[in-house]
């Protein structure tokens, strides 16, 4: 009862001794023995606790505030309370009762902050020292694992091309269900659904398809996969596709495949829908298991499911692998599909989701977060290795670090102290100073408490020796997918490593009203409300971080820069091109016996002016629409083409890439050409070939008869009867690059279970 209440806080407050009066806390601390400091601060907590929750007696130190009773009010109380004892000395955060959940912590926190004179704040040339945490086996600062090849599929992204224009182009991707035609009935997305919270969401177009045939899976076991098992394989096969390695040559090597994976979601629509499970269809080890059985990988596979941190952890154990020598290429990424309708309501009456399906991170608005569903992959090797193979760079990662929240307030509140040590600990493996990070690609899961304790942990532990004019810029992809929660990481990888290459961050959406929790003013932080010019800096490369943080209280940090070539190019400097390789000589296959003495005019070099453009796919179908994706791909390089010796060059570092870097298909073709003009022709009569039509003969290209117009026919003949076919030996004495080509196309067809 109210007046048995007003007793007991009387009570309380009676009690409390006058000597210890809380405006006096810092000069009691400073003036105890340094033993005894902790036993005052518990001694005033214990009080101060007592009184705002009405407590009969001090209560113990070590039951956590939340557990005691305390709601959001009497924690605004507890901190205005330690505002007025320490008089301006300390200045708590509004998320001090989440960050130190019990009288035992928070004492601890409070001894360290208040127990010696306050010290001049650290001027920006002399950034405070911390000491610095112990490496990871086999981990040393220096250590650079290579990113040599990425791929996505997100919701309206099917590669990182529309990828980036989407992000470029400030798209928001989620939608009012579904967009692409199918049966969606008793699926979330399904645009008929009462549920506003199933119906909303960033959605895969096609999610329901998937080219089974090229893979070699019959239709019935098709049907029976789970979309995140179909969209791993054909993702991993594109980031190979990028990073120019033919997959058939990685049979019996020690890659890895480690992907971040949800629960199966399908498996609860084939229960509901009254058909039979299938285990090897919808268990998370089969997903990475499938991967390597396709591709013939050797190396660890390793699925993992810490919720939202699932794939950022996988980056951090894969580059840990490839440093400790248990693998010499990783296939690493994370994927989600949003299917049950039942799991999503669920997560909406847990209050996790935004009733209007936005995430509106960092916002005042900011209420929860909206499902998303995709797939990202990267290829990842060791630095050194990389370079030596030439091969192109998107990024390099410097340093990883993954910890978990203790006991913090509840089992999945964030806790700001251990955001900031896992940032701390990437960054000391990095061997990276704080203020040397331009942009901080943030979790910012759209939730109150949660972006607020992310923004006062970053700004914690990035502001450290940062000037004022060059704050910490940071954004969330989030605001452009939605939430893709076992992919999210990646998402947000992929996305800071493309703004890198094109020198802009992209906009970050839904930022209208900054969060009233937090001191803007003070934080050495900014949104990027608008497209933002990467920070230049002539003493150093990019560098960027990526957070993630799953709801199980595991914390995964990533640092991560540009790569600077030996040759001055840096990946990230801005040029608005995907990157290239550094060039190579292509070596000379082992010559013929010589039966006659060449001429002097015969050794004479002559430029060679056809060349040769190898296609395949796994059906006539697929090779016409790749067909079409070079033209596209020629179209978006015209300004690059205009000149003829830039143009002569990339077109060459397109056939040689082409022919080294990408797998050889049962349906084949091969256009000879001379230019881009030539090309383009070669090109659309394939694109608009009849699947009946014979192929025709192969033109010469209009080069040199004798030197180079004839062989280059000749092997491109060879190439479509399904001969094997010497590229080097073409380019032989030529130094080529590896470049960026267009997706591989995947037919997909319906493999849809049926619900009802």
């Amino acid at each position: 009862p109210p007046l048995l209440e007003d007793l007991l806080a009387a009570g309380a407050e009676a009690g409390t001794d006058g000597a210890a009066a809380p405006d006096d806390l810092p000069s009691r601390l400073r003036g105890a023995p340094e033993a005894e400091r902790t036993g005052v601060a518990v001694s005033f907590l214990q009080r101060e606790v007592q009184s705002v929750l009405r407590l009969p007696s001090p209560p113990d130190p070590t039951v956590g505030f939340f557990d005691l009773g305390m709601d959001s009010l009497m924690a605004v109380e507890l901190r205005n309370r330690l505002g007025r004892a320490c008089a301006g000395e300390y200045v708590a955060p509004n998320t001090v009762v989440f960050d130190y959940p019990d009288i035992a912590a928070l004492a601890g926190h409070l001894v360290d902050a208040l127990g010696e004179p306050a010290a001049a704040p650290a001027s920006p040339s002399e950034p405070e020292q911390r000491p610095a945490p112990p490496s990871s086996p086999g981990q040393s600062v220096g250590d650079g694992i290579a990113i040599v090849g990425m791929a996505c599929r997100f919701p309206g992204a099917p590669d990182l091309a529309s990828f980036w224009r989407q992000l470029e182009d400030g798209v928001d991707a989620v939608t009012e269900g579904r967009r692409d035609a199918g049966s969606w009935s008793g699926v979330s997305g399904d645009p008929a659904l009462q549920d506003r919270f199933a119906r909303r969401g960033g959605f895969v177009d096609g999610i329901d398809r998937f080219d089974a045939r090229f893979f070699g899976i019959p239709p019935i076991g098709a049907r029976t996969m789970d979309p995140q098992q179909r969209m791993l394989l054909e993702t991993s096969w594109q980031a190979l596709d990028d990073a120019g390695i033919d997959p058939d040559r990685l049979r019996g090597t020690r890659t890895g495949v480690l992907a971040g994976i949800a629960p199966s979601e399908y498996r609860d629509l084939m229960t509901s829908g009254g058909a039979g499970v299938n285990y090897l269809g919808t268990a998370g080890s089969m997903a990475v298991g499938r991967v390597a059985f396709q591709l013939g990988l050797e190396g660890p596979t390793m699925p993992v499911a810490l919720n939202c941190a699932s794939s950022l952890v996988a980056v951090h154990q894969a580059a840990a692998a490839l440093r400790q020598g248990e693998v010499d290429l990783a296939l690493v990424g994370g994927v989600n599909a949003v299917l049950s309708p039942g799991l999503t309501t669920e997560m909406a009456e847990l209050g996790m989701l935004s009733p209007d399906g936005r995430c509106k991170t960092f916002d005042a608005a900011a209420d929860g977060f909206v499902r998303s569903e995709g797939c990202g992959m990267v290829v990842l090797k060791r630095l050194g290795e990389a370079e030596a193979d030439c091969d192109r760079i998107w990024g390099v990662i410097r340093g990883s670090a993954v910890n978990q929240n203790g006991a913090s307030a509840g089992p999945t509140v964030p806790n700001g102290p251990a955001q900031e040590r896992v940032i701390e600990e990437a960054l000391t493996r990095a061997g990276v100073a704080p203020s040397e990070v331009d942009y901080l690609e943030a979790h910012g899961a759209g939730s109150e408490l949660g972006d607020t304790i992310e923004v006062q942990a970053a700004s914690a532990a990035y502001g450290r020796g940062r000037a004022a004019e060059q704050p910490l810029l940071i954004g969330s992809v989030k605001t452009n997918l939605g939430h893709l929660e076992s992919a999210a990481g990646m998402a947000g990888l992929i996305k800071t490593v493309l703004a890198m290459q094109r020198g802009v961050i992209p906009r970050h959406l839904h930022f209208r009203n900054p969060n009233p929790h937090l001191d803007w003013e003070r934080l050495p932080v900014r949104v990027t409300a608008e497209p933002t010019p990467w920070p230049r800096d002539a003493e150093r490369p990019p560098r960027a971080a990526v957070s993630a943080f799953g709801v199980s209280g595991t914390n995964a940090h990533v640092v991560v820069e540009g790569f600077a070539a030996a040759d001055g190019a840096t990946a990230g400097g801005g040029s608005g091109r995907w990157p290239s390789g550094p060039e190579r000589r292509v070596a000379a296959p082992a010559p013929e016996p010589v039966t006659e003495v060449p001429s002097a005019e015969d050794e004479r070099p002559v430029a060679r002016e056809a060349r040769m453009l190898p296609l395949s796919g796994a059906s006539r179908a697929a090779l016409r629409e790749l067909a079409g994706r070079y033209l596209a791909w020629l179209d978006e390089r015209a300004e690059d083409l205009a000149d003829a010796a830039a143009g002569a060059s990339l077109l060459a570092d397109m056939a040689w890439t082409a022919g080294v870097g990408r797998s050889h298909l049962a349906h084949r073709a091969a256009v000879v050409f001379r230019d881009a003009d030539s090309l383009r022709d070669g090109l659309r009569a394939l694109a608009e070939a009849d699947e009946a039509r014979e192929p025709q003969a192969v033109p010469d290209g209009g080069g040199t008869p004798q030197r180079d117009g004839a062989p280059v026919a000749e092997a491109a003949a060879a190439y479509e009867a399904g001969l094997p076919v010497s590229f080097a030996g073409l380019f032989a004495g030529e130094a080529r690059r590896r470049i960026s080509l267009p997706a591989y196309p995947f037919q997909r067809r319906r493999h849809w279970i049926r619900m009802r």
